[in-house]
């Protein structure tokens, strides 16, 4: 498998625009923020869950995994390195990212296994499959992102009262929760044609939201807002975090 260089040898690689999914790249409507459906995200990610195996091979301490219209791109920090290996692969017409990320894995999942059978050595295995990335010495923050503290709060509740994960920053906390619930109560109360069961979701996202507020707290996460992460200590890819779209 050969990657693909710009003239200046660095990858040609151009972010999916914003508002589409993260999953199969997809443009997005409504208020859904990064996928859209719950079973887009579950496929991708259990196709990544399943090809760690690789990962595993190669000594990769962390890993990222991301893709535009015209590949998906693999970027792997090995062991403590500070280098930063890129695997490109070009997309398949009418294909999903999922699968065109197997394909790449498999690829080189192939190449490794040749190479051992050859060497009967894992290090020059994985020496064999490196020598096909492309190579950055500058870049670990791109693959290894720092912790971050976030609040423990469904992206759901937020979602249903459109609020922003951003104000929940914010002094006036409860006073905007309880703007939001009554902007949209007007809309969503059965009284003025809503649904019972979607102001019943309100009503508990806003309840929820009210008690986030009186007692806040927080989780420490790594990962990043816009891409697949993977972490060695929990041998499990992550999915994008909430915010930043």
């Amino acid at each position: 498998m050969k990657s693909f260089r710009s003239e200046g040898g660095h990858p040609l690689v151009q972010a999916i625009p914003a508002r589409r999914c993260l999953s199969c790249g997809e443009p997005l409507s409504g208020r859904r923020r990064k996928y859209c459906s719950v079973s887009c995200r579950q496929r991708l990610h259990r196709r990544l869950d399943q090809r760690t195996g690789l990962l595993v091979a190669l000594n990769a301490r962390y890993a990222t995994f991301y893709f535009t219209r015209r590949m998906v791109v693999l970027d792997m920090v090995i062991g403590e390195d500070s280098a930063v290996h890129s695997f490109m692969y070009p997309r398949c017409p009418d294909a999903v990212p999922a699968e065109d990320f197997s394909r790449m894995a498999d690829s080189l999942g192939r190449l490794w296994w040749a190479a051992r059978h050859r060497s009967r050595r894992r290090y020059l295995a994985s020496r064999s499959v490196l020598a096909e990335a492309i190579q950055r010495r500058n870049g670990r923050l791109s693959v290894v992102p720092a912790m971050v503290r976030q609040a423990s709060v469904r992206q759901d509740a937020l979602t249903c009262l459109n609020i922003d994960r951003a104000s929940l920053a914010e002094p006036d906390l409860e006073s905007r929760i309880k703007r939001a619930f009554r902007r949209q109560a007007m809309q969503r109360h059965p009284d003025v044609g809503g649904d019972g069961a979607g102001f019943r979701r309100l009503r508990q996202a806003y309840e929820d939201l009210l008690d986030w507020a009186e007692a806040p707290s927080f989780i420490l996460r790594r990962g990043f807002v816009d891409k697949w992460f993977y972490d060695a200590t929990r041998n499990a890819w992550v999915q994008p975090l909430p915010g930043g779209r």
